[in-house]
């Protein structure tokens, strides 16, 4: 539609054409949301005359304090060590030079590649009794299996760990963009004083980068308690998996809705006390980011031990399982590269490709319609919008079966042919649920970008919307999207608590396989789907990590 000349499209106001488009968009992604909350105190959609409130109460006397004890404990694990390891190795690259330092910029970006079940198949067959790290301790030493302990892996503590290895980048990725921002005045200033390195670092460096730290490490801790294949093949019981035993082991779909709230709403407490940790403190990097940040020059035994610093993360979250996978399909007699792989790579790609580009452009739309009008129904349906990325895939699973089941029962009523539940239809719905806001942050700041003055000038030229953002935008724009889309199609394929529970029967996928192999104890079989996922989600990774060491992007 186009816009009259005499009108900014920055209306204050009034109901704006484009608002329409958000508002549906905004109520299929809270439908899933809101739904799995409105089942804390309403019965599920089982009918099995329990309340909603009578279930909740037998679920917290008999297994939801063991479910909410080992998902707080692993998450407690991840907080320390993935900040350990994200703000230190952030550190190192920002502040100091050393040999390697230009590789490990985007070099420990690479476990984001590495799904956490496909880490987990990986080291319970590197560290069993049986594998290559015991069995060489007791041919060295002469051990008899009860003459020596070793920790195990199949343990909350061994998850918690593997959950730090390969999660802590989005703590690095943030932490190092706040530590290039700071101001080499503040840190010149605290020379003068005679303030040393190390205490520079607590008193300046890291309170400036606090808040993206911060935000780094809830990103972690989300994607551990959304996690269900790691924790699941572990034997570890937590929320997501008590979901999944509740609505398929039991049958039970209000204590799956009534587990899932819990999930939900200790997700958005821990979202609530990242924020409120902050208060009204507020944290500025005086002189802005500039282009030639002074970096200290580390050489002798410095310099290698901060390689080796910045070496161990990557080795331990994606060489080393990379090749415990490559040994295991050695290992086998014969790989199965028939035409069922095939499809399985098929859908994956599909799959990841087709939600791919829905998601960005349905994030071109929100983050073009904010940018069009200015009310704040707008403004609450892109906040919506952004809650999916917060959400567990287990929790949205829930909240789009249970409506998508009474519909279908509604429709089977009328005689109609379809079912939405366990279609292809809803499950690409819940990866849009679940990822919009991957690719919906990066598409609205390449927008902000964009000064207004481009769109008085088009305007004045007779441009509609459609026009002005096909012919001024878009090429402004190309880099934004691409980042959203491959965002999104990692995700995607790695994604599998929410492939598991809503695909349609007989329509397997990379994740799913290995992970039904893994748990029958196949490893050798489950290492060629997940080697073939960590190859896939690879090649987007190493893209944007350079782009993103580069400042391209």
């Amino acid at each position: 539609m186009p816009f009259s000349n005499n009108h900014s499209p920055r209306q204050a106001g009034g109901f704006h054409p484009m608002l329409l488009a958000s508002l549906v968009v905004a109520f299929l992604v809270g439908v899933p949301i809101f739904g799995v909350l409105s089942n804390l105190l309403v019965g599920g959609a089982d009918g099995a005359g329990e309340s909603g409130a009578s279930t909740l109460a037998h679920l917290w006397s008999t297994v939801l304090p063991e479910y909410l004890f080992n998902s707080f404990a692993i998450a407690a694990i991840v907080a320390v060590l993935g900040a350990t390891i994200g703000i230190g190795c952030a550190w190192l690259v920002a502040a100091f030079d050393f040999p390697g330092k230009r590789m490990f910029e985007w070099a420990l970006v690479l476990p984001l590649a590495m799904p956490a079940y496909v880490v987990a198949y990986s080291y319970t067959d590197f560290l069993q009794f049986s594998g290559p790290v015991q069995s060489g301790l007791r041919a060295l030493f002469g051990w008899q299996p009860h003459e020596y302990w070793f920790p195990q892996i199949r343990s909350v503590g061994g998850a918690g760990v593997l959950f730090a290895l390969v999660l802590y980048p989005y703590i690095y990725l943030l932490a190092r963009n706040a530590f290039l921002e700071r101001s080499p005045r503040m840190l010149d200033a605290a020379r003068t004083l005679g303030v040393g390195p190390w205490r520079a670092f607590f008193t300046i460096s890291l309170s400036l980068a606090r808040p993206a730290a911060a935000a780094g490490i809830a990103l972690a801790l989300m994607e551990t308690l959304a996690d269900y294949g790691a924790v699941a093949y572990f034997g570890v019981p937590t929320l997501t998996t008590g979901i999944y035993k509740s609505w398929y082991a039991f049958s039970d779909r209000t204590a799956a809705a009534q587990i899932a709230a819990v999930l939900l709403v200790t997700v958005t407490v821990l979202m609530l006390l990242e924020q409120k940790s902050r208060g009204r403190a507020r944290y500025y990097a005086v002189g802005g980011r500039t282009s030639g940040q002074l970096t200290r020059p580390l050489s002798g035994k410095s310099g290698w031990l901060a390689t080796l610093c910045c070496a161990l993360p990557v080795l331990a979250g994606f060489l080393l399982p990379l090749l415990i996978l490559v040994r295991l399909i050695l290992r086998e007699d014969a790989l199965a590269m028939g035409a069922r792989y095939l499809g399985l790579v098929k859908n994956s790609v599909t799959l990841g490709g087709v939600t791919a580009v829905l998601a960005v452009l349905l994030c071109v739309l929100l983050a073009y319609a904010a940018r069009v009008s200015k009310s704040r129904v707008q403004a609450a349906c892109n906040r919506i919008v952004t809650m999916g990325y917060a959400v567990p895939g287990a929790v949205i699973a829930v909240g789009i079966l249970i409506p998508l089941s009474r519909l279908d029962n509604w429709a089977a009523g009328y005689g109609a042919p379809f079912l939405l539940a366990g279609s292809l239809a809803a499950l690409i719905y819940a990866y849009l649920v679940r990822f919009l806001a991957v690719s919906y942050h990066g598409i609205q700041a390449g927008l902000a970008r964009i000064t207004p003055a481009m769109d008085a000038s088009a305007r004045s030229l007779g441009h509609g919307l459609g026009s002005m953002l096909l012919r001024v935008h878009a090429p402004l724009l190309w880099r934004s999207v691409l980042t959203g889309g491959l965002l999104v199609f990692v995700d995607v394929i790695k994604e599998l608590p929410a492939t598991l529970t809503i695909r349609p029967f007989n329509y397997d996928t990379l994740a799913v396989i290995a992970f039904q192999l893994a748990s029958d104890e196949r490893l050798g079989e489950a290492a060629l789907p997940a080697l073939t996922i960590v190859l896939i989600t690879t090649i987007p990774v190493i893209i944007l990590a350079r782009a993103i060491a580069k400042g391209d992007s």
